[in-house]
């Protein structure tokens, strides 16, 4: 697949701490979220995209409905800066 997609690497280290992983309990709604979105066929999601890569990357369609869910779940999808509410407390991009 030649998509080009923004990588969402969450075992890739930081200084501090040294793994996103580390940010969250095990038990984190995130978690859940992240894996109920691994078992979903997003495949209309990704046929939207170019199968060459060509154009800017774009982010990754697994993360950005993983974090849709997770805003609505938390409630943090109001009017107006929902995605800046989101940002902030959405720890693994």
């Amino acid at each position: 697949m030649a998509q080009n997609f923004i990588q969402s690497r969450r075992e890739r280290g930081f200084l501090l701490p040294p793994d996103v992983r580390e940010w969250l309990p095990a038990d984190h709604l995130a978690w859940f979220v992240i894996d109920a979105v691994g078992e979903m066929d997003l495949a209309a999601f990704y046929a939207a995209y170019r199968a060459d890569g060509h154009g800017r990357a774009a982010y990754e369609p697994s993360v950005m409905v993983a974090l849709i869910l997770y805003a609505f779940a938390t409630k943090c999808v109001r009017r107006g800066r929902s995605s800046v509410t989101v940002a902030k407390t959405w720890p693994i991009a």
